[in-house]
């Protein structure tokens, strides 16, 4: 399989454009399908502390036996830790769960303003990138009104902005917002939780290349420069996963597949998530 290209943050970090999610990975079983994932070829990993599954994932990176700079580990902060000193708090708890000397890249889960004011919580991980102990800050699930206060109100701009995209969803006004203010986009949910693979633009498509609609999903995203990471426990599925990087779609090929984009969300809006404990 051909290397998973890197792209560079604002803050000139490098993050592989391909990785493996742990989402809804049981605890019990992430850290053997963790591993299975890098003996594929997978070295990002993404993770949060709502999964919790932290612990895991980082016994996996350090049973691996390879170096730890090979890896690019993301983790997440939870919702009940938006308070400034919570989240210093969290980030602590994180950084002893995975126990793997440093994080790549911590974002903001959600953006929650009927909780608590996102403002306070971003300045903490701004110090939490001060500290020297996370090499990129990011946000997840932020619309462009929540990023325009983090870039009015605070002093470092988000490194990524991790949302849900899909051929369904393209979201193609927060990933150009995002793109205009240096914020790249990750992609979650992005086979539309397996809706896009029954799809018959894209079933055609992935005929014509040989290739599963799965894999043309994938390289969509690719192509479109967003960075994404789907999640299986199936090593099968796995490999076909992340075996993305042999072909090309053409633009028009891209472009079909684009105008598919129904506004259909497989999760909740981030205006309207109103999250409790």
């Amino acid at each position: 399989m051909s290397a998973v290209p890197n792209l560079t943050l604002n803050n000139g970090v490098q993050i592989p454009q391909f990785g493996f999610g742990t989402f809804q990975i049981e605890p019990e079983k992430t850290k053997e399908t963790t591993l299975k994932a890098i003996e594929l070829g997978y070295r990002h990993i993404d993770t949060a502390e709502m999964y919790r599954n932290e612990k895991q994932v980082g016994e996996a990176v350090r049973a691996s036996g390879i170096d730890r700079s090979e890896f690019f580990v993301t983790s997440k902060l939870n919702n009940g830790a938006h308070a400034y000193d919570d989240a210093l708090a969290a980030f602590d708890q994180t950084m002893a769960d995975l126990d793997i000397e440093y994080l790549d890249l911590f974002l903001v889960h959600w953006p929650l303003p009927q909780v608590g004011d996102f403002v306070e919580t971003w300045r903490a991980m701004e110090e939490i990138y001060r500290s020297g102990r996370c090499r990129a800050i990011g946000v997840s699930n932020f619309q462009p009104h929540h990023l325009q206060r983090l870039f009015d109100e605070t002093e470092i701009v988000p490194v990524v902005n991790q949302i849900e995209v899909h051929p369904y969803l393209t979201q193609d006004d927060v990933r150009e917002f995002g793109t205009k203010n240096g914020v790249l986009t990750e992609s979650w949910a992005p086979i539309a939780k397996g809706k896009v693979v029954d799809d018959p633009t894209i079933t055609r498509i992935a005929e014509q290349h040989g290739k599963t609609a799965s894999q043309v999903t994938l390289r969509w995203h690719i192509q479109r420069g967003d960075i994404v990471f789907p999640k299986s426990v199936n090593p099968d599925r796995m490999r076909e996963n992340i075996d993305i990087f042999d072909f090309e779609l053409s633009d028009d090929e891209v472009a079909t597949i684009s105008q598919l984009n129904r506004d259909d969300r497989m999760g909740p809006h981030p205006d309207e998530f109103n999250w409790t404990p």
